[in-house]
């Protein structure tokens, strides 16, 4: 497109940060260490994972750089950055996570597609930018509207990038057009990036940022939005009786909210501790705006539990749903825990309300384990730590991978285990 181009090689790609767990070098593809992750309730841009499908776009003429808005409209129409900006801008702080985030666990499982992720594909930033649905008014499209006189239900976002993936194609993805129209969805074309002007790696100049939902929906470097009467055949999950011999793709429809989700990441997956008392700390997010009701640990295999505290701004408690939380944004958690010997420690959130959304997940066994395992009978010397959560809709964590395994890796939201050895006992099995 004018003003900004995909290129089809790698020798442009922007600077990174040193420290980067990187995933896939062509196209570029990283997240942070997981310690890092959970230091900061807004994630730092350096830090945040970096998802592409192709070489990153280059700016050549930012004057030249328009958003096409075509399709089943009767007013298509073209805007270039000085309009969108003349739009009201809105300041929304939202948490994205890539579908694929925790694949490589799943893919120990059974093996799946796609880049393998650690549990760091995932970061919460302040985006800053116009509203969509302040921009769909510009081309004959009231807020609050379902389908176009013409038909078009469905908004489709093309990018300028070379997707590898659609064999050299510009990637795309698709919303409902109830939500691009609904202000309340806050779905945003972006153009800034905790304050600061997008950078090339994430989107610049101009990004989509739909809160709630996978991040495949949030596409950047946004060459044109289409409104259509069918939806993108993208990201979907199937049941681990699907394999690519026999998927039908025309059974599911594509992923939109992300399921309830949390990690721990003050610890690896396998961790040697000197001290009796730790501090456990990580992250919990659910999509749909729906909030983190309660994260809780325990150390006894189920047995007892103790509640972790979570927090989003600093001095401020959070409370789910309340109107001083960020309802699109994750939750961090931590809790002070005395090791024992011999154990599984499990870490749970919960929540109350029953939410229809549930039915979505419906083949997931959902019971709470309660029955420490044998350490002794495996020969491992030391502790399991699990965590699992339940958020304000009744969405739980499976207990384990196997029952939500997909052929394509996405949604891996089982309960995150961590080995820990205490390092005396370490010592003494070495003798």
């Amino acid at each position: 497109m004018p003003g900004v181009r995909g290129p089809s090689e790698y020798s442009k790609e922007p600077p990174r940060h040193p420290s980067l767990k990187i995933n896939a070098k062509a196209p570029f593809n990283a997240e942070p260490p997981r310690s890092a992750l959970a230091s900061s309730y807004i994630t730092p841009v350096d830090m945040f994972y970096k998802r592409n499908h192709g070489p990153i776009p280059v700016v050549d003429d930012i004057e030249k750089y328009h958003v096409s808005i075509h399709g089943l409209v009767e007013s298509p129409k073209q805007l270039s950055m000085a309009e969108i900006r003349k739009l009201p801008k809105y300041n929304v702080t939202a948490t994205l996570q890539c579908a694929g985030n925790r694949r490589t666990a799943m893919s120990k499982t059974r093996t799946v597609k796609g880049v393998g992720w650690d549990i760091a594909a995932v970061g919460n930033a302040t985006w800053g930018g116009a509203k969509l649905s302040d921009v769909l008014e510009l081309v004959g499209i009231c807020k609050l509207t379902a389908a176009t006189q013409l038909g078009g239900k469905h908004v489709e976002f093309i990018s300028v990038d070379m997707c590898k993936e659609e064999s050299g194609g510009p990637y795309k993805a698709s919303i409902p057009l109830s939500q691009a129209t609904n202000p309340e969805a806050d779905v945003l074309l972006a153009y800034e990036m905790n304050g600061e002007i997008l950078n090339r790696d994430h989107g610049y100049p101009l990004r989509v940022v739909v809160p709630g939902v996978i991040g495949a929906r949030s596409v950047k470097w946004l060459d044109s939005i289409s409104v259509n009467a069918k939806e993108c055949q993208d990201y979907k999950m199937f049941p681990p009786t699907v394999n690519w011999d026999n998927i039908d793709w025309s059974t599911r429809r594509p992923q939109m909210d992300f399921p309830v989700q949390c990690a721990i990441c003050s610890l690896e997956d396998v961790a040697v501790v000197k001290e009796r008392r730790i501090t456990i700390s990580g992250y919990a997010v659910s999509g749909g705006g729906r909030g983190i009701e309660r994260v809780d640990i325990s150390v006894d295999g189920g047995k007892t539990w103790m509640e972790a505290s979570k927090y989003q701004k600093s001095g401020m408690q959070y409370i789910a749903d309340d109107l001083n939380s960020d309802k699109w944004a994750w939750v961090l958690f931590k809790a002070e825990v005395d090791i024992p010997d011999n154990a599984e420690i499990i870490a749970k959130a919960l929540h109350f309300k029953l939410h229809e959304n549930l039915s979505q997940l419906a083949w997931i066994d959902t019971k709470v384990f309660e029955t420490p395992i044998n350490v002794e009978s495996t020969g491992f010397l030391g502790i399991f730590l699990v965590l699992q959560q339940v958020d304000s809709a009744a969405n739980v964590q499976p207990e384990n991978v196997e029952v939500i395994w997909n052929l394509r890796g996405i949604l891996n939201t089982s309960w995150h285990r961590i080995r820990v050895l205490n390092a005396s006992q370490v010592a003494l099995s070495n003798l």
